[in-house]
Order: C-alpha cells, then structure tokens, then sequence
C-alpha cells in the first residue's frame, strides 16, 4: 500500500495507524487487497475502499465527511404515513448476499460493487461484522441495505429499492436499531440531495476521526 499524500514509510501494526491526509485530498492511501481484516481495520480508523474491478485498491478519507446525526434524524411526512401503513416488512442479516447483490443492480453511476468487493463485504458478515436491512413487501425483497459496524460506529455502503419508499424505511429502520443499541455514529461518507432530507450534515475529516475513536472505543453490538 502507497500513500497517497507521501512515500512516508508505514508503522508497525496497522497501516492506516498515523496515515499522511493532505487537506482536500479524499483519497489517502492505494494498493493492498479487500482482505476482510485489513478492510475492517480501515473502518475503525475511518477510512473505506472503493474502487474499479481490476484497478488498484484506493482507500478513502473524504474531507469533509457526511455523518447522519443519530439525534436528529428528519422523517419527511410521506414517509411517515408509509411507515405507519404497515405495508413493509423489516428484516435484519437475512438475505445479505441478495442485498449487496440488488445494490450493484442497474446503478447510472456504473458499478464499484464488483466480485471481489462481494467476496469481502459477505466475508465480513459472516464473522458479524457487516450487516443488512432487507425490506420485504407481501414476501418479496424490495428494498435494503448494507454496511459495516465498528464499536459504536456504523458504515452504511449502499442501498437499493424496487418498490417506491423501501430504501427510505431501510434507512430509517437502520437509525431505530442504532439507536436502540447505543450507537453513536452513523457514516454515510458523501452528502447527496437523497440523505439530505433526512438531515444529512458534513464534518471536517479530523471531527469525524475523532467521533470514529470514541465510537471503537465502545463496547456495542447490532
């Protein structure tokens, strides 16, 4: 692994302990492999991969970094009247592969959700690390999501819907589990118009490092 701000050689024990962040660069270390281990210590130092098949690992550090405030959460009206018509049926960790799967499906911002990145993400669930939402309608999966849990710090990687809201009532289950655990940071790494109607804010990367060491600190389980 390279950084990407320096060729400062890398310390003993975790190499993304102490790693160089040049301010506005997102990007802040290349190379190595989706090994789950490797993949779960990033998380627990606040960074993520996210990369083309075939193409070099690139570990992630955005600048800033887009948090969804566990207390604060925004249920647009709508949305409300859907979660109380009962229509959805909520599920947690029982169709992982079907999730990560439905995510990488028909995306108009190409596909990074590539074979090797299933292989680590699903890995990483079976040893309880990732979990995911599934959304069910009259028995069918409509909608869902998947991430990444670290002390009391949860990842969220991405979500899908093929029913109108169904994504939306993953994230909002999401934050009601989190929060009935004791998890105090939910990371969503980039802010987009979706995740800002729920209210969506960014931090500077070294507030964000700094609520990822408290949160790995804690002693929390989904």
């Amino acid at each position: 692994m390279t950084h990407a701000a320096s060729h400062v050689p890398e310390p003993s024990g975790s190499p993304f302990e102490r790693l160089p962040m040049a301010a506005g660069a997102d990007i802040v270390a290349a190379g190595g492999q989706l090994d789950p281990d490797l993949v779960l210590d990033a998380y627990r130092h606040g960074i993520f991969p996210w990369h083309d098949a075939g193409e070099p690992v690139l570990w992630w550090c955005p600048d800033p970094r887009a948090i969804l405030p566990l207390d604060a959460v925004h249920v647009p009206r709508r949305l409300r009247r859907t979660l109380r018509s009962g229509r959805f049926e909520v599920r947690w960790d029982s169709a992982f592969e079907a999730v990560i799967r439905a995510c990488d499906e028909n995306r108009v911002d190409g596909s990074w959700i590539h074979a090797d990145v299933r292989r680590c993400y699903m890995a990483l669930h079976e040893c309880g690390h990732a979990h995911s939402c599934e959304v069910y309608d009259a028995g069918d999966l409509v909608g869902g999501l998947y991430g990444v849990a670290f002390g009391g710090g949860f990842a969220a990687e991405s979500m899908f819907h093929r029913a109108r809201d169904a994504s939306k009532v993953a994230l909002i289950a999401l934050v009601e589990r989190l929060r009935a655990a004791d998890f105090v940071l939910l990371d969503v790494q980039f802010c987009t118009p979706h995740l800002e109607q729920f209210g969506c804010i960014e931090i500077p990367r070294a507030e964000y490092l700094a609520r990822v060491r408290d949160a790995v600190a804690m002693d929390v389980t989904l």
